[in-house]
């Protein structure tokens, strides 16, 4: 694809803004990757934290201001606290000096590396829920804003019809009621993400989903991180309403690690590492089933590896990703924990049994496969999410006044 202007020195330049967090810069990075192909000029900007981790785990010169991936360039901003600062410790003040700081931050980066009257003008700016801030810098600059939905769009729906009171949530005067929501199946307490239920303990973050969602117009377009055919009831229940076509431990240090001696005790029955590459795990033949916390990018690297899954939900969205894999996608199962809320030994056995050859096996391993192939087609040439992604960046450019010349396959 070649995109052309009257200037002919013009390029179309989009940024996209996450957290550090490697959950939502991976989301980020997929998309960066596709617009690449599509013949956009795109830029990741994270803070300064990404930086140092980056610099632990591989070669990159330390003095670099910028970082290529796959075609994606990636800069950095400061958050206004020191790189040994764990914002892990007091999630609520973290989160608001980064938008107080952060802002004046990126909005220099915008302002050094994508001046107004350069051929580096930015077209869009794209951030996640998690720093919305950033649409508020983009209207500062003039500069549409897109907002990229890192989790299913089944939850978009959710929290759209609470934040703007479409339907009624479990309250303290009645914390266990079930919900019906179009397009969903009949949701009980424990399927609905933390955020949303009584007992949140999660202070200010969904005070900024609360904010995002009062705000819709900051944005012109949302795109949500899924595809039709796999949320086909939830995105077609939100076409009247919207344009969508680190939390605080309560665990003592040292609840995490492992017991003295474990490793070596279980060193002949399996592998505890601190990291892999997730994709490549799944993809590989020998692997029959997927142990997981449902969070959305690995449901979506499960999916696309037809790999069958055992849900282990834990807080935020994964209650509910877990309930659409066990009663929409119908690809795996849900660990259940007695009334003590533990997950016994027995509960994961009878789970990986039922996988592996019970009664429910060939129906669970078939979905799974079926889903695959789903997920190739989406992101294939003139598939629903290729289609997607080029309507938006063709809107893209005709904002900026530039025409698209050519063809561009994508393959990614």
């Amino acid at each position: 694809m070649e995109i052309l202007s009257e200037n002919k020195e013009e390029e179309i330049h989009v940024l996209m803004v996450a957290l550090s967090s490697q959950g939502h810069i991976n989301p980020m990075l997929r998309l960066g990757k596709r617009l690449v192909n599509k013949g956009l000029h795109v830029t990741l900007a994270t803070t300064e934290f990404t930086r140092r981790r980056m610099l632990k785990s591989s070669t990159i010169n330390p003095t670099a201001s910028s970082i290529s991936i796959s075609g994606v360039q990636v800069r950095f901003f400061s958050d206004g606290q020191n790189l040994d600062y764990d914002g892990k410790v007091n999630v609520d003040s973290y989160m608001e000096n980064l938008a107080n700081f952060g802002a004046i931050s990126l909005s220099n980066l915008i302002k050094e590396h994508f001046p107004s009257n350069g051929h580096k003008k930015l077209s869009c700016i794209i951030n996640n829920p998690f720093v919305s801030w950033v649409a508020d810098v983009a209207i500062s600059h003039g500069i549409p804003c897109a907002m990229v939905w890192i989790q299913p769009c089944s939850l978009f729906s959710i929290y759209y019809r609470f934040y703007n009171k479409l339907n009624s949530l479990p309250t303290l005067t009645d914390p266990e009621m079930s919900v019906e929501l179009p397009g969903l199946p009949l949701l009980r307490a424990g399927d609905l993400p933390s955020y949303l239920l009584p007992s949140n303990p999660f202070g200010s973050l969904p005070k900024l989903l609360s904010d995002m969602f009062q705000n819709m117009k900051k944005y012109k377009w949302v795109l949500g991180n899924s595809f039709f055919g796999l949320e086909r009831d939830a995105i077609e229940s939100m076409a009247d309403l919207c344009p969508i076509s680190p939390h605080r431990s309560s665990k003592p240090d040292g609840a995490g690690q492992l017991p003295l001696g474990f490793l070596e005790e279980t060193k002949d029955q399996g592998l505890v590492v601190s990291w892999s590459p997730q994709t490549k795990v799944l993809a590989h033949p020998a692997i029959s089933c997927f142990i997981t916390h449902c969070g959305w990018n690995s449901m979506l690297e499960t999916i696309s590896a037809g790999v069958p899954v055992i849900a282990y939900p834990q807080w935020t969205d994964q209650p509910t990703n877990a309930k659409l894999i066990a009663d929409i996608f119908r690809n795996g199962l849900r660990l259940r924990a007695n009334q003590d809320g533990i997950v016994s030994n027995e509960e994961v056995e009878k789970c990986i049994r039922e996988i592996m050859d019970g009664p429910k096996s060939v129906e669970l391993k078939s979905n799974a496969r079926e889903l695959r192939v789903a997920a190739r087609e989406a992101v294939a040439g003139a598939g629903s999410s290729d289609k997607n992604i080029q309507l938006f960046v063709d809107e893209i450019i005709r904002s900026c006044g530039s025409i698209v010349k050519g063809s561009c396959n994508d393959t990614s």
